[in-house]
């Protein structure tokens, strides 16, 4: 499937757009056509190696876009269906995937259907869409109680068991490629999703288009619940997000080897083998990269293991040239309007990286087997198809000489294209991370 060799390139829209917070219902908003300030981006995430745009919500909601009221049409704080096909059309041109949020498990109160239902209570056509109890009440005191996500009562839980419900929003993917030609879905919250549902629309995805890839929010558990060949191709892999930046900031490799090791090593008990999940050091959830590291020199090492570590690496907007944003400060200060991309020695750094990745199978598809794990250095092998690649992490602002068995006399470091001789050890600059491909 193209999405095991993807980069992807994470935005949220409504905040890299500067759509108001709230949606005030204006529809001349839309005469802003706040949408198209993407098509600036399209040639910055093409130079930056991205194969793929995944977009947060797109779609008429009450405020954040996760509170759908109407998934056919585009925001009005973002502009038009047009604007949109527009913006896509300009991403396929350039050969860039594209992934839309499918937020299915909850709407906003906003929602059309629970709007008839908050007028007609029982008398609604469409009060089994919900998870509803006449006999109770919530904070809103719409004189009925219903079943909310995570007991947020702004976001009403659908009941995907309904047929209905099902058909509904299985019509609504089929209007996304129909109109947008998209090429897959993160699934919000694939973790709270109806297995029986989730089969039923990976039944879909499969026979919608070819290779459509669903992409599944989870966060902690065993991945193959959501993550199998009746559910979700692949999922994020929040496992190791955490052990990422935590290896860097107590300088203890071992954590995040321990966890790759764990997740895609050889071994048999190992989870994911031959799986792709997506791979993220930040994103419109958690507090940037750039913030949360105590070392900034270590922000070069961490993307390079991103990129050499098994799974779909994704790069948040912003982050790509040291954006800051701490979740501490609420989530619009990770989700800020940008007017154009920027670029510096980090961008620059990430996009060598991102086509060294695209361009090897076995960073892309291969094994993984530690070699070396040191409080602050990490070497691993990946390997497939006879090309084996040797990553190197040196998380230390001193160089360090690594004397290991690399297997092979000679490489070529597919970051920078230069040769490297393992003959008498290796020394790994401060805060540096190589790709070298063994050739002899």
């Amino acid at each position: 499937m193209w999405y095991d060799e993807a980069v992807v390139y994470q935005i949220y829209p409504l905040g890299l757009c500067g759509a108001p917070l709230q949606n005030d219902g204006d529809q001349t908003q839309a005469s802003e056509h706040r949408i198209l300030r993407v098509l600036d981006w399209v040639e910055h995430i093409k130079r930056l190696g991205a194969t793929c745009v995944l977009f947060n919500p797109l779609f008429e909601s009450d405020a954040h876009g996760y509170d759908t009221r109407d998934y056919n049409k585009v925001d009005c704080r973002l502009g038009t269906n047009d604007d949109l096909r527009q913006v896509c059309v300009a991403l396929h041109a350039a050969g860039i995937k594209i992934l839309f949020d499918g937020v299915f498990n909850h709407v906003g109160r906003g929602f059309w259907a629970f709007k008839d239902v908050q007028e007609k209570r029982w008398d609604s056509p469409y009060k089994d869409w919900f998870h509803i109890s006449f006999d109770g009440n919530t904070n809103y005191n719409d004189g009925f109680w219903y079943e909310a996500w995570e007991g947020c009562n702004e976001l009403v839980k659908l009941n995907l068991q309904n047929p209905a419900v099902k058909n509904y929003l299985f019509d609504v993917v089929r209007g996304w490629v129909r109109d947008y030609d998209i090429d897959g879905l993160r699934l919000d919250v694939a973790y709270c999703l109806d297995l029986g549902f989730l089969a039923e629309l990976r039944g879909l995805a499969d026979s919608i288009k070819p290779e459509f890839a669903l992409v599944g929010e989870t966060l902690h558990g065993d991945y193959n619940r959501w993550m199998n060949d009746h559910a979700c191709h692949s999922v994020t892999n929040y496992e190791c997000y955490k052990g990422l930046y935590s290896s860097f900031n107590t300088g203890n490799m071992h954590e995040i080897s321990y966890s790759l090791n764990r997740q895609f090593g050889s071994e048999q008990w190992c989870l994911y083998t031959g799986k792709h999940l997506l791979s993220f050091v930040d994103n419109h959830d958690v507090t940037r990269i750039a913030t949360i590291l105590t070392d900034k020199g270590c922000l070069r090492p961490i993307y390079g293991l991103l990129f050499g570590m098994p799974g779909v690496p994704s790069v948040y907007y912003g982050s790509e040239w040291g954006m800051e944003g701490d979740k501490r400060n609420g989530d619009p200060t990770l989700r800020p309007a940008v007017e154009k991309p920027e670029e510096n020695d980090l961008t620059a750094w990430i996009a060598a990286l991102a086509h060294a990745h695209t361009g090897s199978k076995a960073l892309c598809r291969g094994s993984y087997r530690n070699v070396l794990v040191q409080p602050k250095q990490l070497i691993f092998e990946r390997y497939a198809d006879g090309e084996r690649v040797l990553v190197a992490i040196n998380a230390d602002g001193n160089p360090f000489d690594a004397h290991f068995d690399a297997g092979c006399g000679r490489a070529v470091d597919l970051i920078t294209g230069a040769d490297h001789d393992f003959g008498g050890g290796s020394t790994l600059e401060p805060y540096s991370c190589h790709f070298w491909k063994c050739e002899r």
